[in-house]
């Protein structure tokens, strides 16, 4: 049997070596990746500087995923006929949508504080409001009685029933909580989706196994190569003797 270091088994040896580097390579740069998805959806922003809502975020625009946290400024007009109060662990939170620009205009749900319980100081008016801009909130939890102003979450499709206008495709927190209420925390804010850059994530264990199993078609094929000597050199005894 040739020995495994046999020069007829380099080309094996470099062959197998490439593809399992190749495999190796390829598959820390999906999980790299997926880490960098994961790290661009979660990166705190919520200390940068306010930037106007329009900037970031229109009425008919899908939100802006790298966006989530970002402070951000707004004027426009309560819509007192929309305040839903939306069940926290804390309390409720009390949120009344802003007609940006004025009466009649698209509105975006603001969250002007926590409550202790589903009832709040009614607003109206003009306003201005800055505060941190989140995407709308999605758990599929049932609403027990879509008949009244409590929400399980703050879900846009939930929010619009209680309005006559069009509505962003967001909400925002408002950073000064109103007299009586306590502030909405941080603490509050989704964090990266469990789902998030999966598909790199799958890619790379998808290029690891096919790291595996080039290994195991370069040790076929060395334990092959190894014993074709051993099986000649029968051939010539037997040929010898007769």
């Amino acid at each position: 049997m040739l020995p495994l270091w046999s020069p007829r088994l380099w080309g094996a040896h470099a062959v197998g070596l490439l593809l399992a580097l190749a495999a190796v390579g390829l598959g820390v740069w999906q999980f790299q990746a997926w880490q960098d998805h994961r790290a661009a959806e979660a990166r705190d922003i919520t200390n940068a500087a306010p930037v106007p809502l329009p900037d970031v975020l229109g009425p008919d625009d899908p939100f802006p995923g790298l966006d989530v946290g970002r402070p951000v400024t707004l004027t426009g007009s309560w819509v007192p006929e929309g305040t839903v109060y939306v069940a926290r662990k804390s309390g409720y939170w009390v949120v009344t949508p802003v007609a940006v620009g004025g009466p009649g205009e698209p509105a975006i749900p603001v969250v002007r504080g926590t409550s202790p319980t589903p009832q709040a100081a009614e607003v109206a008016g003009e306003t201005s409001v800055t505060g941190w801009l989140q995407p709308g909130e999605g758990t599929r939890q049932v609403d027990d009685d879509p008949s009244d102003d409590i929400l399980p979450q703050l879900r846009i499709a939930d929010v619009i029933q209680h309005v006559d206008q069009d509505l962003y495709g967001g909400y925002v927190i408002s950073q000064q909580a109103e007299l009586g209420l306590e502030p909405a925390t941080l603490a509050q804010l989704p964090k990266a989706g469990s789902f998030t850059g999966l598909r790199n994530f799958l890619y790379g264990l998808e290029w690891w196994v096919f790291g595996g199993f080039a290994i195991f078609l370069w040790w076929r094929y060395v334990q092959e190569l190894r014993s074709a000597p051993a099986e000649d050199e029968e051939d010539e005894d037997v040929r010898s003797l007769t």
